[in-house]
């Protein structure tokens, strides 16, 4: 599908479930991928996420289409568009959008192991880093206690 197809999609969804024109642009992300789409308030724009079309379908991304159009027309008409809002809520369910997309995330991504490790002197608590960490700068939180810093052995 193409960001032109999508556009036409988005407008033809617009009319059909609110009754009002989309009249800004919809496009793809190709970065998106712990969200399912966005909106703009500022250009009024929408994307909404490649990798959700590809995983999951036409189904889930309607769904996602009205979730963003909820806030587009709600934002438009100056009534509560933030997810917050009971606005919000009463026409995300009466349009049938989704509340929440579906994950996305490969499986097969490494976590980063834990490669620093932080023991207070006074009272020896320990604390796990991912990252590197100014021990000058930071105390122990339980007992204020100067801080060491040593790496972990990883296997």
């Amino acid at each position: 599908m193409t960001d032109q197809e999508l556009q036409k999609w988005v407008e033809a969804i617009s009319l059909a479930s609110f009754g009002r024109p989309f009249r800004h642009r919809a496009s793809f992300n190709r970065r998106l991928r712990a969200t399912g789409g966005r909106y703009f308030t500022g250009s009024h724009n929408i994307e909404i996420s490649w990798l959700q079309w590809e995983k999951h379908g036409a189904d889930e991304v309607e769904k996602i289409i009205k979730h963003e159009l909820c806030h587009y027309h709600l934002h438009l008409t100056n009534r509560g568009y933030r997810h917050r809002d009971a606005d919000f809520k009463y026409w995300l369910a009466r349009v049938g959008g989704s509340r929440y997309c579906k994950p996305v995330a490969d499986s097969n991504r490494t976590v980063m192991p834990y490669r620093y490790k932080l023991t207070c002197q006074s009272c020896g608590m320990h604390y796990l880093r991912k990252r590197k960490v100014d021990v000058s700068r930071y105390v122990c939180g339980k007992c204020r206690g100067k801080l060491k810093l040593e790496s972990v052995d990883t296997p």
